[in-house]
């Protein structure tokens, strides 16, 4: 009754009874595209085109109008596009079109309806594969070229979805992501962003059975892997002139059925092009049993016009799996050999750390401009827990003569008469390290010199190795306690251990010559690098 109504309205306004017209449901801010048919009996004169709107005022509408006017009034015209850049309840209502004259009219009805009856009408429908790659198509309009796509986000209408990807692809579809979901499309004219709505209902299909083998005949026997209880269809196609032949499967001397209720069948289909006729018939196991495997299929074309008939005989058998005979060995092979690699390189940590520095050169073979690998520099001890000389003696002549580092020594390699703190200084300058030993009593320059080169050490930022005893004690007072805290914190300290500690196997040796190769591979690295 209200098309009638407003048929009868339209002929009453224009005196002439539309030949056609077509229905547009809008929900307010939405973007609207009205789009005028080509009249087929008369030649483009698109600026000729006049639209018509009967809403609460009958407003004229040409191409002859400027942008300004149009936008004013909220619209937009094309040629053929007339748009409603953001419909609300002022542009229900009427529109025509008219191509020629009165008489060569199109008409539309725009009305606006709630949120809940628009999605309900603007819903398409996308069917997929379970388990299988996805996407969903977002719609969209034909829009004038001088209106710009600005791309378009998805979300679904229900919660707790997974996150869909901003294109709608579903890498693997699975049952939970079946639903509706909303697709907002954005449109950018004169600076300001247009939006049009729609809805895609996701629906799933159970997974597409697997196509395990296409067959084209004439051809030879033929074995197909396949994999024991899943689903599979083997494809047999044929191509034929006459609509009387036909392509079936036999299996045990009988025609197979084409009942989709039995757990093996088979299906046909038939296109015609032109002269040719390409049959298929695709052979379905919804679950492959280990019977299916003893028996043999075969796919026959039954012609008119070829006495003699093509067919193929197949074999199933089971896919051939990774043997993990050989596996299983290899794997505990490798852990055992990485376990042992390991427990050696602990036991002989020392031993190969010394053969790589001398193979690799780590040692005694960079240009840096220093002389010695370490200044070994002695204080005496706040306390007698300080090491003796006889340990000192030896610590020394280790490092020399058994493990080939250089060692600037205070009471050797310093001259005469030079100054005492300048001499340490250029000792410090010489080395790529300093090595601070706790005595009892002091050989070296004493706690007064280690106070007066605590601002350099700190302002050089020089590499230490401050080497402490068990009993080696904190609570000094002055500025020697503030250098002694500074050491500690700015170098690496090692606890001498006495007796213990002079077996080579000892940790202190292992952290010392550890600390040691560091220490030169860093200054080789900063020598190379800048």
């Amino acid at each position: 009754m209200k098309m009638l109504l407003a048929l009868f309205l339209l002929k009453s306004l224009t005196g002439v009874c539309p030949l056609t017209s077509k229905e547009i449901h809008t929900k307010a801010g939405e973007l609207v595209v009205l789009q005028c048919p080509p009249d087929r009996g008369y030649n483009h004169v698109d600026t000729k085109l006049v639209w018509t709107s009967h809403t609460t005022q009958k407003i004229y509408v040409t191409n002859n109008m400027s942008a300004v006017e149009l936008t004013e009034m909220g619209v937009l015209i094309h040629g053929r596009s007339f748009v409603i850049l953001s419909s609300s309840v002022n542009h229900q209502g009427n529109y025509s079109c008219s191509l020629r004259n009165a008489s060569s009219q199109f008409w539309f009805t725009l009305t606006t309806v709630k949120s809940k009856e628009y999605e309900e009408m603007t819903t398409y429908s996308k069917s997929c594969y379970t388990q299988e790659s996805c996407k969903l198509n977002c719609p969209d309009v034909k829009i004038p070229p001088n209106i710009t796509r600005n791309g378009f986000t998805w979300h679904k209408v229900i919660l707790h979805s997974r996150f869909l990807t901003k294109d709608g692809y579903f890498q693997t579809v699975e049952e939970k992501d079946k639903g509706v979901y909303t697709c907002t499309r954005s449109y950018l004219y004169l600076g300001q962003i247009y939006n049009k709505t729609f809805r895609v209902e996701l629906q799933l299909k159970p997974k597409k059975f697997d196509k395990a083998a296409v067959i084209i005949l004439p051809k030879n026997n033929k074995v197909v892997p396949i994999d024991l209880g899943s689903k599979v269809e083997i494809e047999c196609k044929a191509v034929t002139y006459s609509d009387f032949d036909g392509v079936f499967w036999i299996s045990g001397g009988s025609v197979m059925f084409k009942n989709p209720s039995l757990p093996v069948y088979y299906k046909t289909t038939r296109e015609k092009n032109a002269e040719k006729i390409k049959l298929t018939a695709s052979l379905v196991f919804k679950k492959v049993s280990e019977e299916d495997l003893s028996k043999n299929y075969t796919c026959k074309l039954e012609s008119v016009s070829n006495n003699l008939p093509s067919f193929v005989t197949i074999t199933l058998v089971q896919k051939t799996r990774p043997s993990y005979i050989f596996l299983c060995p290899s794997i505990v092979a490798i852990v055992v050999v990485m376990v042992v690699t390991v427990i050696i390189y602990v036991k002989l940590k020392i031993d190969i750390t010394l053969f790589l520095r001398d193979t690799l050169g780590c040692y005694g073979r960079t240009s840096d401009g220093k002389i010695y690998d370490a200044f070994v520099m002695c204080y005496k001890s706040d306390t007698d827990a300080g090491v003796n000389a006889d340990d000192r003696k030896w610590l020394e002549s280790v490092l020399e003569e058994k493990f080939g580092y250089s060692l600037c020594l205070y009471d050797r390699d310093v001259l005469p008469g030079k100054a005492t703190a300048a001499a340490v200084l250029d000792c410090i300058e010489q080395s790529r390290t300093v090595v601070l030993v706790p005595t009892s009593p002091d050989p070296g320059p004493g706690c007064d010199q280690l106070r007066a080169i605590h601002a350099a050490l700190v302002e050089r930022q020089t590499r230490l190795i401050f080497i402490k005893t068990e009993t080696t004690q904190d609570s000094t007072s002055g500025s020697l306690a503030e250098a002694l805290q500074f050491f500690s914190k700015a170098g690496v300290c090692i606890t001498w251990k006495g007796l213990s500690s002079r077996s080579s196997s000892s940790s202190f040796w292992k952290q010392l010559l550890l600390i040691l190769i560091i220490i030169i591979i860093m200054m080789m690295m900063m020598m190379h690098h800048p």
